[in-house]
């Protein structure tokens, strides 16, 4: 249609030196790559000046045909199954395993679709059912409404002309797809596909498959631009036309939180009915010890330091497969949070050795900057080269972040009614941008979703040009003394909060004892939050549940050589004519009545009892 409008008009743009012009709704024209307007408008001379008195057109007439309006019918499914396959072809491009999109995210789908009941059943039901619980023996009143589906590929093909909707329904259609009015009411059933879900059905898949990448990873992946998550509109195929109630599904305005994912993955293990997962042992990348390796070589800790990380691990009993493995066929599955947990295990570590009560890890910093040799790890020189390395770092993420078009070229339609307003102010917007851009003499950056090079480092250190540092990666640790020939640690008492496991319904305390905490242990929260992309609050609370696991682990039983016999004497029948005086009872010395604890107790330190330490 431009191409007609504005045939015989070949003037480059005056900005860009582009010939390539459109026709605006308001009859001027437009450049197509730098959204330039110019004052020319459309002149129409000719045959059509002979049958019209009027030689400017005044309106561009929409076709009246509903077909060209909906050139192809789908269901919401659909769309949900575009957008997984360009979530799994975007990570299978990033180096995960093909495996993963051709086998377990296809089986995934395939059994979220048959435990719903909307393919793959003999009877399916329509998105209204989703609020009744998943009954396969159940018959459905309504008609039912199956999709042809094609195994071999990842694209659900288009319904039969017996399930489309009648013609006079398609005309008053307030969506582009055919059941987004019955989804958006089934919304606030446990079954219905999300946004949010999507991601947590990618990381069930990635979960299966023991690839290395994380829930915080997915996540930064995602606000990379490195998956296609936000406006994904922009990649469904034109036949494919998003609009109206379509927006309430399809639409994402912000990127979901780390826990609001992990949870959307338990209850859509617990929809799919997947059985246990395989097992997370230490060959495997989501275990403990090589995480704490990732977690160590990125906040520039020594090497020394995983002896006593993989000490604490034994300790708290949290190297079993048992513990690490998702099982959802249990009553109440637990998901390891695996990135988080790696991260705690580090914070008990350090609390361990050098406490970080805001004095210790100071005096044994004085202690150790006193001694010739230079190479010994320093608490007080970590946190300077670590400081500024870590306010760069956020004021990066920062500006990345400012700098992103949160809104997209393309802008959801609400309704026909309003599409030609729409597109004018999203070209208003654009012609804006162009010009402020020529204005700071800037380029747009250019992003790509499948080909950007990820790493799973965010700092880098050495010597090296763009380094945030040097690296105190080998140097050793000095927190231990010999006492009588045995190796003791340098601190004797470990402080914690209270660990009294709160009720469900009991919201986090974080925010009421964060100022009663030391500011080193709130500072190295915040570092290792920054890291995961979580909240202080996430990584304090997994480190209340590796204290309790360590705290409450179970005392060796004293060797029977040590006990001394115990000796039982017989005491002498007292005469009857003599009275002895009952012994007086030894009263026990009452220990200190604890307070009772609250969840916004100040900390309590408890004494580490001499161990002999073991060389590992």
């Amino acid at each position: 249609m431009d191409e007609y409008l504005t045939d015989g008009y070949s003037e480059p743009c005056a900005q860009c030196a582009a010939v390539d012009w459109g026709v605006s709704v308001e009859e001027q024209f437009f450049c197509k790559k730098c959204h330039n307007v110019i004052e020319r408008t459309i002149d129409m001379v000719g045959e059509c000046s002979l049958y019209s008195n009027h030689s400017k057109i005044s309106y561009i007439a929409r076709p009246k045909n509903t077909a060209m309006e909906f050139p192809q019918d789908w269901m919401v499914c659909e769309g949900f199954q575009f957008v997984l396959k360009q979530q799994a072809d975007a990570l299978v491009s990033l180096g995960v395993c093909l495996q993963f999109k051709t086998d377990v995210m296809w089986n995934f789908w395939k059994r979220y679709l048959q435990n719903t009941r909307q393919a793959f059943v003999n009877n399916p039901v329509s998105a209204a059912g989703f609020s009744a619980v998943n009954d396969l023996n159940s018959e459905s009143k309504s008609k039912p409404e199956s999709v042809a589906f094609c195994e071999e590929s990842f694209l659900i093909g288009a319904p039969s002309e017996a399930e489309k909707p009648a013609s006079g329904c398609s005309n008053k259609r307030r969506s582009g797809s055919l059941d987004a009015s019955l989804y958006v009411k089934g919304r606030k059933s446990r079954n219905v596909m999300t946004m949010p879900r999507t991601l947590a059905l990618c990381y069930l898949a990635l979960l299966w498959v023991r690839e290395a990448i994380t829930l915080a990873d997915l996540l930064r992946l995602v606000k990379e631009r490195c998956v296609p998550y936000l406006n994904i509109h922009e990649y469904i195929p034109k036949d494919m036309r998003i609009y109206g109630q379509d927006s309430k599904i399809f639409r994402v305005d912000s990127i979901p939180s780390y826990s609001t994912v992990h949870k959307e993955a338990v209850e859509l293990a617990k929809v799919i009915k997947l059985p246990a997962f395989p097992t997370v042992s230490q060959d495997c990348l989501l275990h403990p010890i090589p995480l704490t390796v990732r977690y160590l070589l990125e906040s520039n800790l020594p090497d020394g330091l995983l002896v006593w990380v993989h000490k604490v691990i034994d300790e708290a009993s949290m190297g079993d497969d048992s513990f690490l493995t998702f099982d959802p066929v249990k009553q109440k599955p637990a998901l390891v949070c695996y990135d988080i947990q790696a991260a705690a295990v580090i914070i008990v570590t350090m609390k361990l050795l050098f406490k970080l009560d805001d004095r210790v890890e100071w005096t044994s910093s004085w202690k150790a900057a006193s001694e010739k040799k230079k190479k010994v790890f320093n608490v007080e020189r970590w946190y300077k080269v670590m400081q500024p390395a870590f306010e760069r770092a956020r004021q990066k993420m920062e500006r990345e972040e400012a700098r992103q078009l949160w809104k997209s070229h393309e802008p959801f339609i609400t309704s026909l009614k309003d599409k030609s307003l729409v597109f004018k102010k999203r070209r208003v917007v654009n012609h804006l941008q162009h010009r402020f851009q020529k204005l700071t003499d800037s380029t747009p950056e250019q992003q790509c979703f499948t080909t950007t090079a990820f790493s799973s480092f965010q700092f880098h250190w050495g010597r090296d040009d763009g380094s945030y540092g040097r690296s105190l990666h080998q140097h050793r640790l000095n927190c231990t003394f010999k006492k009588k020939g045995v190796k003791r640690l340098t601190n004797r008492k470990f402080w914690h909060t209270v660990l009294s496991v709160c009720p469900p319904t009991c919201s986090d305390h974080f925010s009421e004892i964060e100022a009663s905490l030391p500011r080193m242990y709130v500072w190295l929260l915040d570092l290792f939050s920054f890291l995961l992309g979580v909240s202080q609050a996430q990584v304090h609370k997994e480190v209340l549940n590796i204290e309790r696991r360590f705290l409450k682990r179970k005392r060796p039983p004293v060797p029977k050589s040590t006990q001394r016999p115990s000796v039982t004497k017989k005491t002498p029948r007292p005469s009857a004519t003599k009275k002895t005086p009952r012994p007086s009872a030894t009263k026990k010395t009452p220990r200190p009545s604890a307070t009772k604890s609250t969840p916004h107790q100040s900390a309590t330190e408890r004494t580490l009892r001499p161990r002999k330490i073991t060389k590992a």
